[in-house]
């Protein structure tokens, strides 16, 4: 039986420590982070260190950005880490900041992601961030960032048993 929970929040909210924690008594998580290979970042550096600090020696780690087959696929839960980085890192794989035009792809890509995300029978937290609340972005490409974050995170949300939201640490439950 799965347990799909979405956790939203701005950034460093407290998202991804509510997600550890939700899954804090499973000794066999897979760790799914999105997030990539920041080369040369040090501040990249310190934020995956202290990710990798928090989380049990037994728990798995995957990097990808390919989750249809994680959640397609029997096995232990899975936390994926996050949501928004995901979307930045398709966009790029697909190029659709040189051509704003091909957004359809990501679109593909979401309604795939989501597809997977309500049929799994894998128990999953997700993380992703709330970014839609601000002013409207002058640049297009922003624009087209936040328009489609706010579809996944809807589509996803709507797919799950469970979203929560994490304000100052804190974690509420929408419903």
């Amino acid at each position: 039986m799965s347990d799909r929970t979405l956790i939203l929040g701005g950034a460093r909210s407290g998202k991804s420590l509510a997600a550890e924690r939700l899954l804090s008594a499973v000794p066999d998580v897979l760790y799914v982070a999105t997030g990539g290979d920041d080369s040369g970042s040090s501040e990249w550096a310190a934020r995956v260190a202290k990710h990798q600090s928090r989380r049990p020696a037994s728990w798995g780690l995957v990097e990808t950005i390919d989750l249809v087959p994680l959640l397609s696929a029997a096995g232990p839960p899975l936390l994926i880490d996050c949501l928004t980085l995901w979307l930045s890192r398709t966009m790029d794989s697909l190029d659709i900041w040189s051509d704003l035009d091909r957004f359809g792809l990501v679109e593909d890509r979401i309604a795939a992601l989501t597809t997977a995300w309500s049929t799994t029978g894998r128990r999953v937290v997700a993380v992703s961030n709330d970014i839609g609340a601000g002013v409207v972005p002058a640049d297009p490409g922003t624009r087209l960032f936040r328009d489609l974050m706010g579809r996944l995170n809807t589509g996803i949300s709507l797919a799950s048993d469970q979203a929560l939201y994490t304000i100052a640490g804190r974690t509420l439950p929408l419903t």
